[in-house]
């Protein structure tokens, strides 16, 4: 299962989607996200891994102490390297009503992160320190922001959704500079062949509009072809 995961890596997000819609059709309408995000790395290539999640606010302090804080953090990262499978994305649901008010993340998130085999965050919240941001740990965020304000933790390890992508611990998120989108565990090892058939079926279209004197004629036609192909 960690190698056909791993494969799923060298197609981006939409032909994950396209595929899924075949594999899985009731899935067609959700599990993915549906807003835009802010990336670390535009031309970073798609990551995909298990989830971890956690949950954090920013506008107002945490009523923890500042040892507890400190406590559950540690725990936190504790989750991040061994909580399950890898290697692993992070999912973030940014809970104030402005989210992204406080940066979770930045140069030292980022790092640790990065060294613990996190591949990558997906939030609704926001980043800084671009310039020392880890490099090769991707980040698709609600936005850019200067500080970290009262950032801290409510909890870790339960469901959260994200631009309308709900996620929970253990999902396999696939990720790249379009959005996120999960894939359910018994669809993985069908959507090779699927994105195969995707893409025969797409060929004759593609090859018929950027050929020479294309019209609806030829388009027809194509169509009619792609639609036989199985």
């Amino acid at each position: 299962m960690t190698n056909a995961i791993a494969a799923l890596a060298q197609w981006d997000t939409p032909t994950i989607c396209n595929a899924l819609e075949l594999v899985v059709p009731n899935r067609r309408g959700h599990g993915f996200t549906s807003k835009p995000f802010v990336l670390a790395d535009a031309d970073m290539p798609a990551i995909v891994g298990h989830v971890r999640t956690a949950r954090i606010r920013a506008r107002a302090p945490s009523e923890k102490s500042a040892e507890d804080m400190a406590a559950q953090r540690l725990a936190y990262y504790d989750y991040i390297a061994n909580g399950g499978e890898g290697p692993s994305i992070v999912v973030i649901e940014d809970m104030d009503e402005t989210p992204g008010y406080g940066a979770f993340w930045g140069e030292v998130n980022s790092a640790i992160h990065h060294g613990l085999g996190c591949q990558g965050c997906v939030t609704n919240g926001s980043f800084r320190d671009l310039e020392e941001w880890a490099p090769g740990f991707q980040m698709l965020s609600g936005r850019v922001g200067p500080s970290h304000a009262h950032v801290h933790l409510v909890d870790f390890g339960g469901e959260v959704t994200v631009h309308g992508m709900a996620a929970k611990d253990g999902d396999i998120l696939h990720a790249d500079r379009h959005g996120a989108v999960i894939v359910p565990k018994d669809a993985v090892a069908a959507l090779p062949e699927a994105v195969a058939l995707c893409m025969r079926r797409e060929e004759p279209v593609l090859a018929a509009a950027r050929s020479e004197g294309f019209d609806i004629a030829k388009l027809k036609k194509a169509m009619g072809s792609a639609k036989d192909i199985h």
